[in-house]
């Protein structure tokens, strides 16, 4: 798909997180003054213990450069403000709300607008879009209708055994015994949002066979997933650089959201 402009205007903003705290919000949008056509909130992976909103700004830059609001955001981290998973999802569902704001403000509604990330910031994103929150007031009004997820995890816990679920638990503060109440698979039923996901045949954190099955059960269900597999590809194939996906991950994105906004 060819670049709707050169370049990319680029900002920052924060939102604030329940704890109060102030959470980067990294914002590329087109940078001809051209209106956006579509727009996605990503969030970084690290095992909910590393990383930053900088990581997927190499993603955001170029999505901006096609026509599209891209935001990159961060989230409190286990062991650096957030006490376990509830406060990261919490958070993730305070950042779409307020990219919610930003996009109304660029004339993009909730029909044009996506969420997304990589490993367990695609999990983070997932878990948001496919779970409703125990307040229904802390739902976020202006939502997001799709989910773009780069190497997700989390998709299936139950494939894990026993002694690897307890370590999990711990890593990222789940109460013992509860590491399948985040297994998306579990919390699929028709009226799901379309997902498009991006995973390597060799990863080694979330098995290929287990996101099939997520696929699956997503198109038994009814609803859109579509899975573009990158042979031989590891954990983490989607960044730029080294990796010869990049630019392709990219344009299939691309065209993911955009399309979806020539249907609305």
């Amino acid at each position: 798909m060819p670049r709707m402009t050169t370049v990319c205007r680029e900002s920052s903003t924060v939102y604030r997180a329940s704890d109060g705290s102030e959470l980067p919000l990294l914002v590329f949008e087109p940078g001809d003054g051209a209106q956006p056509r579509a727009g996605i909130v990503m969030f970084h992976g690290g095992a909910l213990r590393d990383g930053s909103a900088y990581w997927l700004a190499p993603h955001c830059r170029e999505l901006a450069s096609r026509g599209i609001l891209a935001v990159s955001a961060g989230y409190r981290l286990v062991g650096h403000g957030a006490a376990g998973i509830d406060d990261c999802i919490a958070d993730v569902r305070r950042a779409i709300e307020h990219f919610g704001r930003l996009s109304a403000q660029r004339g993009l509604g909730k029909s044009h607008l996506a969420s997304g990330g990589s490993s367990a910031g695609a999990h983070l994103a997932l878990t948001a879009a496919v779970i409703s929150p125990e307040e229904p007031a802390a739902a976020s009004e202006a939502g997001v209708s799709a989910v773009v997820a780069l190497n997700p995890a989390g998709l299936d816990f139950r494939c894990l055994d026993p002694e690897a679920q307890r370590h999990l638990e711990r890593q990222v503060g789940i109460a013992e015994g509860r590491l399948t109440d985040y297994s998306l698979i579990e919390f699929v039923q028709p009226g799901n949002p379309p997902i498009l996901i991006h995973h390597g045949t060799r990863d080694e954190i979330e098995p290929i066979e287990s996101v099939r099955r997520f696929r699956d059960a997503m198109e038994r269900s009814g609803n859109e997933c579509t899975l573009r597999e990158y042979e031989h590809a590891e954990h983490g194939f989607h960044y730029p650089g080294s990796s010869i996906h990049f630019a392709g991950i990219i344009a299939a994105t691309a065209r993911f959201l955009l399309g979806r906004t020539a249907t609305n």
